[in-house]
């Protein structure tokens, strides 16, 4: 049964063209995460598709999901609904179905190594210490995707830095976290119409 219901889905995808690209924001779900620091990857999604006028609510591959046009791509638009430390799972399950290399994918995610009001683009290299990125390195066995990061900022201690990343963004900061949330979106679309480089120059 469900062979024929995955049979059925791709001959839908098919009609559509199915996605060659991957789009996915990191966070966590549920009421009790939003707004919070490790959420960016989330908020960048949200944004995103209120400019692009449509909605993640398709449940599948463990996401909240919407496949569209975007720069000149067929694109897979997922937020996991796996806890941040699993989002590899979500990943991997779409990337098999659709046979979508690790190149081709970019993910939006929250970095504490970054100051809030700064965002960093990188073609592939280490999880630097994000979790989610770690697992889907993992569950790929590749690091070679794109990443959008966006700064977060560090705790004044160290070992406070779960209660940091699941803390709320502080008015303070806002203006220019949204403000780099905003740049994604454009450097999202320099990205996938394959001008990388120029994203990074412009926005790192």
């Amino acid at each position: 049964m469900f062979d024929f219901l995955k049979r059925k889905d791709r001959a839908s995808d098919a009609s559509l063209g199915a996605p060659t690209h991957i789009v996915c924001g990191l966070g966590n779900p549920g009421p009790k995460y939003a707004m919070t620091r490790h959420n960016a990857g989330f908020m960048a999604m949200s944004y995103l598709s209120q400019k692009e006028g449509f909605e993640l609510k398709k449940l599948r591959f463990k996401s909240l999901t919407h496949t569209g046009e975007f720069a000149g791509k067929r694109v897979l638009f997922m937020i996991p609904q796996t806890l941040m430390n699993r989002s590899g799972e979500a990943v991997r399950e779409a990337c098999e179905f659709y046979k979508i290399p690790p190149e081709n994918i970019v993910v939006i995610q929250d970095d504490c190594a970054l100051p809030v009001g700064k965002m960093r683009i990188r073609r592939k290299g280490s999880d630097g210490g994000q979790k989610g990125v770690r697992d889907i390195i993992e569950k790929l066995g590749s690091d070679e995707f794109t990443r959008i990061k966006l700064g977060v900022g560090s705790p004044p201690d160290p070992a406070q830095m779960v209660n940091w990343v699941l803390g709320k963004i502080p008015e303070s900061d806002q203006k220019d976290f949204y403000a780099r949330i905003e740049d994604s979106y454009e450097a999202l679309k320099m990205i996938l119409s394959g001008d990388t480089q120029k994203a990074m120059n412009l926005f790192n």
